[in-house]
């Protein structure tokens, strides 16, 4: 019985491998277009921020004009998204500097208590407990992944989105931060 068993599985396995000619007059589909790649993303640059609103940390409504007259770096993240999660101590640190604004939103729906309980359990101290759980911003700008780090200049234009997660205290995210302060010359 277990040769059997064996035999069949064999079989299956050979011809799922085996390549099939489109024969003539079946459509071919075609290839799947590939997601968002972890990494700078600049096709969106100049374009002004979304007036969607989310929620402040006092739970009122707010939106990303509140920012504008100094650059802001938006970070959409969850706390279920573990690279989300990696990344939250640099962008804390980085918000104790003074050179961009930054504002990290949740995009959990549960209750906002449980965003702020999160925070305090990994020692964020800086960042404050924004929320978007009807996700109305993330959807605005077209995030499809978390993290998604959003650089605005002090106009509320794009610069450029970071997609994945980013050691926000390293040198290379230094370069990319200085961008705003370009962008603004520019």
């Amino acid at each position: 019985m277990k040769l059997r068993f064996t035999l069949i599985a064999a079989l299956a396995v050979l011809a799922a491998c085996q390549k099939h000619e489109p024969q003539p007059g079946n459509a071919i589909a075609p290839a799947a277009v590939a997601g968002p790649v972890k990494g700078v993303d600049r096709s969106h640059q100049g374009k002004p921020a979304p007036d969607s609103t989310f929620n402040d940390p006092d739970g009122e409504q707010s939106s990303l004009t509140q920012f504008q007259g100094k650059p802001v770096l938006v970070n959409l993240w969850a706390t279920w998204c573990a690279p989300c999660v990696k990344e939250l101590p640099t962008l804390d640190r980085l918000s104790q500097s003074k050179g961009v604004a930054v504002v990290a939103i949740s995009q959990d729906m549960g209750p906002h208590a449980s965003v702020v309980a999160f925070l305090t359990e990994h020692k964020i101290t800086t960042l404050e407990a924004y929320q978007d759980p009807k996700m109305a911003l993330s959807g605005a700008l077209g995030a499809e992944v978390l993290p998604t780090s959003i650089l605005f200049d002090a106009k509320g234009r794009e610069v450029w989105r970071y997609v994945g997660d980013l050691d926000w205290t390293s040198v290379g995210a230094a370069k990319l931060l200085a961008e705003a302060g370009a962008a603004q010359k520019g």
